[in-house]
């Protein structure tokens, strides 16, 4: 059913932070749903919409980073089409200025067509506005930066938040799917294993950010990015760093770590 009822296409705008590209997706067969229209590139957006013809009825969008929703205003404007989301509360530089949804969506919103019911789940950590659409028909939920095929989510404060991240992961599973549907990389299938593995992965991943503390003693973020990501090609330390940054503010939550200025302490 998934195979009838979702379509991928990826978008031409892979890079080693991209991967092979944004995924857009499109939902239904008559009724068609348009979740992530990805970067401006107007050609390609508008061969979208001539591939759907006056059956794309709406657009929705996971999250406002600049991969995957400026499209959005375009087929907005030109096409005259809804647009579905949620606003960013506070503008962290990396946000998509051209986002102005019709409607914000909430958590437990349904998206209802006769062929098939989108739900709305919050997932806020990669970004603090981040959704995961559900469709139910086709056991299939749409992750956009939330899961990642092929790679890790950075999480980039002070929008990125990993305690969310974490619980937000956790609440992917109170929900039923047997596919993932990515914003990068192709499908992905037994979820709860690729869930607990992203949650296992992060988890040791502080662990380490402790250990190398207690090894190496107080540092700062400079400090400690060579030590914790030793196992990372060197070009990604910029997003390294911010994963590292967002893993030290959740130690500090929970009363691990402590700061004095720059400079990270164990509790």
């Amino acid at each position: 059913m998934r195979d009838e009822l979702i379509k991928r296409i990826c978008a031409d705008n892979a890079s080693m932070f991209t991967g092979p590209g944004t995924n857009t997706y499109l939902i239904g067969i008559e009724d068609i749903t348009l979740v992530d229209p990805g970067p401006l590139q107007e050609s390609r957006l508008d061969n979208v919409v001539a591939q759907c013809g006056d059956k794309l009825k709406r657009v929705l969008v996971t999250h406002t980073h600049k991969d995957h929703s400026p499209g959005a205003a375009y087929l907005q404007q030109r096409y005259s089409l809804p647009v579905y989301g949620q606003k960013v509360k506070e503008d962290d530089g990396l946000q998509d200025k051209t986002f102005n949804p019709v409607k914000e969506l909430v958590h437990g919103d349904l998206v209802e067509t006769d062929e098939y019911v989108i739900e709305v789940i919050h997932t806020p950590g990669h970004a603090s506005n981040h959704l995961c659409f559900l469709i139910k028909e086709a056991n299939c939920i749409l992750t956009g930066d939330h899961i990642m095929n092929g790679s890790t989510v950075v999480i980039a404060p002070p929008d990125g938040d990993m305690s969310a991240y974490l619980e937000s992961l956790h609440l992917l599973k109170n929900y039923e799917f047997d596919t993932i549907g990515p914003g990068h990389g192709d499908f992905m299938d037994q979820p709860l294993q690729v869930i607990d593995w992203i949650v296992n992965h992060r988890l040791e991943r502080e662990k380490k950010v402790l250990s190398k503390m207690e090894l190496h003693g107080p540092g700062s973020i400079k400090d400690l990015l060579p030590l914790v990501y030793d196992d990372v090609d060197q070009r990604l330390f910029p997003l390294a760093q911010r994963s590292l940054e967002a893993h030290l503010l959740k130690l500090e939550k929970d009363h691990q770590a402590k700061r004095s200025e720059d400079i990270w302490h164990i509790t």
